[in-house]
C-alpha cells in the first residue's frame, strides 16, 4: 500500500493523486469551519469517482486537533458518525509537539520518535 500526502488545498496535485488512487483518508480538524470544508471535499471526491475514478473509496476520516473534554469536538465528531461517515479510531489529541515539526519542518519521527501520536506498524489496522 503507497500513501500519497498531498497539501490541504484541492488543487491539480491532490486532484491527481485522487484519480490515480484506490482509496483516501481525509485529516478532519475539529474547528468550526472544518464540517464545511470537510462535506466540500466529499462532494469533489464524489465529482472524480463520477468522471474519472469509480474505484475510489473513502477508507476514513482521522480526526485531528480532538479535545475529549471540550463539547464542541464531541458533538462535531458525533455528527459526522451519526452520518454514516466512516470515522477512524484513535481521535489524535492536539499537540504542541506536532506544531513544533511542522514549524521547524522536521518529520515527527526525528524531533520525538517516542510521540504519543506517532503510529507504530503493529497499530496499523486494515482498511478493506
Amino acid at each position: 500500500m503507497v500513501y500519497i500526502d498531498t497539501p490541504p488545498a484541492l488543487n491539480f496535485y491532490t486532484r491527481s493523486a485522487l484519480i490515480a488512487a484506490e482509496g483516501c483518508l481525509i485529516p478532519f480538524d475539529c474547528d468550526d469551519f472544518s464540517p464545511r470544508a470537510l462535506y466540500g471535499l466529499l462532494e469533489s471526491v464524489q465529482e472524480i469517482q463520477a468522471d474519472h475514478n469509480k474505484g475510489l473509496a473513502v477508507e476514513g476520516i482521522v480526526v485531528n486537533q480532538f479535545q475529549p473534554r471540550a463539547n464542541l469536538p464531541q458533538r462535531t465528531v458525533q455528527e459526522l458518525i451519526d452520518e454514516g461517515l466512516p470515522v477512524l479510531q484513535p481521535y489524535l489529541s492536539a499537540s504542541v509537539k506536532i506544531k513544533e515539526s511542522h514549524e521547524l519542518a522536521r518529520p515527527m519521527i526525528h524531533l520525538d520518535a517516542s510521540h504519543k501520536l506517532l503510529i507504530r506498524p503493529k497499530e496499523i489496522g486494515t482498511f478493506r
